[in-house]
């Protein structure tokens, strides 16, 4: 695979490394408020990017502004065959049956694909869960990139703001179906243990 694409292309798609990491990303308190405040603990137990690398989450930083033409796009696209692109905007005013979809969003899910975000206006959390079953909360904003490996247990909301513009990737026909917990005999979920399961209870 690797020959099909230049060194400038393998280069650019490469994931941040993680003391480029731009994301930041706290372990939640147990608080049933708001869903869109912030949920850090007191004190706040900051997540860093090898906490998330090594449960499957990538991220990317690229330029918001120029997104139609950013070359680094281009090359994460053509690298992980995120062939099917489209645009949408999560606001109260901006998609239809929002309160109903922002409730779906938010119960605990995994996919049997790549979860992949772009970020191109506006502000939200994706939460994961990682090996001990604590949340982790990642505040992406624009510029943002960001992959779920496929079975990793997820959910999404926005913050106060309530406005996010981003971009869903996939790798050929889109397949959205969410998987809702529990779903530990699910293929998705086996394939994610197996992958990240063993390196992350062994780094914890």
């Amino acid at each position: 695979m690797a020959g099909e694409f230049t060194a400038e292309e393998l280069a650019l798609a490469e994931p941040q490394r993680p003391e480029e990491s731009t994301l930041e990303a706290w372990y939640m308190d147990d608080s049933q408020t708001d869903q869109r405040l912030p949920h850090k603990r007191v004190p706040n137990k900051p997540c860093p990017l090898e906490a998330l690398r090594r449960l499957g989450v990538l991220s990317w930083r690229l330029d918001a502004d120029r997104w139609e033409s950013d070359p680094k796009l281009a090359a994460i696209r053509k690298v992980r065959g995120y062939s099917y692109t489209e645009v949408i905007t999560i606001s109260k005013d901006k998609l239809p049956g929002y309160e109903e979809k922002i409730k779906m969003f938010y119960e605990e899910h995994i996919h049997n694909d790549e979860e992949i975000r772009y970020i191109l206006d506006g502000t939200g959390y994706f939460d994961v869960r990682d090996l001990d079953d604590e949340w982790i909360r990642i505040n992406c904003g624009k510029g943002d990139m960001i992959v779920l490996p496929e079975g990793i247990y997820h959910r999404f909301t926005l913050d106060e703001r309530d406005y996010i513009k981003a971009m869903r990737l996939f790798v050929g026909a889109p397949i959205w179906t969410p998987f809702n917990r529990p779903q530990e005999e699910h293929p998705s979920r086996a394939k994610y243990l197996a992958a990240f399961g063993g390196a992350a209870v062994a780094a914890a």
